[in-house]
């Protein structure tokens, strides 16, 4: 429930995914590790934390797009030890920098990285932390003032 995974009814277990919200475009990486979803027309069941990230909490259902990630659980198996805390995945690199810049009056280490997927590139909003103690108080934080938080661990 607060990790962040999926039911897919044929993908193989493990396969990881970018689901973009098409009403937001709010995005989320996540982990299929489960069957479904059983109701017709659905394409996935989404963990409560993937739902939460893609503000699909109060509606329960959204349209959705699902891209396959190939070699992201190889990137991901850096060297564990830095933190950061993920607020926001865009498309359009210009809202990644206006989230940007309205965190930096309140928050230290706020940066933006790229990530690409074989169908489009992403601008991630982070904010750095010195250890997993601080990332926590971060995302706490975060969440609070509203926005939906993943503690990342690279």
């Amino acid at each position: 429930m607060n990790d962040m995974t999926a039911a897919h009814p044929t993908l193989p277990f493990g396969t990881t995914l970018m689901v973009t919200n098409l009403d937001n475009q709010q995005t989320a990486v996540v982990r299929v590790n489960d069957r479904g979803p059983f109701i017709g027309g659905r394409i996935i069941d989404l963990s409560y934390a993937a739902a939460r990230v893609l503000g699909m909490i109060g509606p329960g259902t959204a349209r959705v797009r699902l891209e396959v990630l190939e070699g992201y659980a190889a990137a991901a198996a850096a060297p564990p030890g830095r933190f950061s805390v993920q607020v926001g995945a865009f498309a359009v690199q210009e809202n990644a920098y206006a989230l940007k810049r309205q965190l930096e009056a309140r928050y230290e280490g706020v940066f933006v990285s790229t990530f690409k997927t074989p169908d489009r590139t992403y601008f991630r909003v982070r904010v750095r932390a010195r250890d997993r103690d601080g990332a926590l108080k971060t995302a706490r934080r975060l969440a609070d003032e509203g926005f939906p938080v993943i503690l990342m661990e690279e």
